[in-house]
């Protein structure tokens, strides 16, 4: 107890130290009041570009970099695509979370409609291993369909099929991560995922959305336990459930390369996941839209942005109790990606500040 006590302090203070002069602007300039949902009006887009260009001052050579936008509406959801300046080519998968009937947090098929069009993409997701309505690809295919996803792009569900491998490099846990076997049918994917809680792995964004979300029954359940079950998800160690998380996410950033992009959307900021049919209402206000090259800066700067936030507390306590932040520590050191990234403004100019 003693020493998960110290590393819960040791983690609140590297995460405010990594977002203060976000965090000091903030406490001076109220952020509660300026970034609303879906926000757009100019006084409330200037401030807080001011306080993102405080953060982007990288020194460090190979500093990863995550590209910032206030505007949670269509048009700042291209802009992010757009400020990677890596273009999403072939046959392009969006892989989103469908979400559970009866939650209604997932993404609006109208915020993500003109990106999913503009890569004439398809919309792809996994059936889940914990029963539900999308448990089965008839009823998942209805979901994705009363969700609105259907009516703005194709849909596939990804593991119809059955399964495939993709091989894992340097996992402790894992040498293979099983799933979908359409993903073979795709030459790029768009990784699109809600940032938000999730019951069990205290948060949730693209590295989530590209292990759990991509892999079959067989590899979510092989997930939650560490490689020892495929046939249930349940009764894993929580440590071990998180680094397998990390593994099964670099077999997909492995196996696509360069042809893989991420973004998150930090609205709708529940302790709860898409995933629950029954999610709690969010308690903090609305961030923004945050995206990168590299999965563990973009998920590690949504992260801290939660800390930075007056309004934070209770999805910092919902990560902080699941230990969330050591799935980014596990990707780190697997090499899925970096910890240290410079965070960038595209509200004014979409350059470095």
């Amino acid at each position: 107890m003693k020493n998960n006590i110290s590393r819960r302090g040791f983690l609140r203070w590297m995460a405010l130290v990594i977002a203060a002069p976000l965090f000091a602007w903030i406490s001076k300039h109220h952020l509660k009041k300026l970034v609303e949902p879906a926000a757009t009006s100019s006084e409330s887009n200037t401030s807080l570009q001011k306080t993102v260009s405080a953060t982007t001052k990288p020194e460090e050579k190979n500093m990863a970099t995550v590209y910032m936008t206030t505007n949670i509406d269509p048009d700042g959801l291209l802009k992010a695509y757009r400020a990677l300046g890596h273009k999403a080519t072939g046959k392009v998968a969006v892989k989103i979370s469908s979400g559970e009937p009866g939650g209604h947090h997932f993404l609006s098929p109208a915020l993500i409609a003109p990106l999913v069009q503009e890569v004439n993409g398809t919309i792809v997701e996994c059936n889940t291993a914990y029963g539900g309505r999308r448990a089965d690809t008839a009823s998942h295919r209805r979901v994705m369909e009363e969700h609105g996803f259907a009516a703005i792009a194709p849909v596939d569900i990804m593991d119809a099929d059955g399964s495939m491998n993709l091989p894992i490099r340097g996992g402790k846990h894992l040498n293979a991560d099983v799933v979908g076997s359409h993903f073979a049918n795709y030459d790029f994917v768009v990784n699109l995922a809600h940032f938000k809680g999730h019951a069990m792995a205290g948060f949730g964004g693209v590295i989530k959305n590209m292990s759990i979300g991509i892999a079959s029954k067989e590899g979510k359940c092989l997930i939650h336990t560490a490689g020892v079950s495929a046939t249930s998800p349940w009764g894993g160690n929580q440590d071990d459930f998180l680094e397998s998380m990390a593994e099964a996410a670099k077999g997909v950033a492995d196996y696509m390369g360069r042809n893989i992009l991420y973004i998150n959307v930090m609205n709708n900021l529940s302790v709860d996941c898409d995933c629950d049919s029954s999610p709690a209402a969010p308690t903090m206000k609305d961030i923004g839209i945050l995206a990168s090259t590299d999965p563990v800066a973009l998920d590690q700067a949504c992260v801290d942005l939660v800390y930075a936030a007056p309004d934070g507390k209770d999805l910092v306590e919902r990560m902080e109790s699941r230990h969330g932040i050591h799935v980014l520590e596990h990707a780190e050191a697997i090499g899925l990606g970096s910890r240290k990234y410079a965070l960038v403004n595209i509200d004014e100019t979409g350059k470095k500040a």
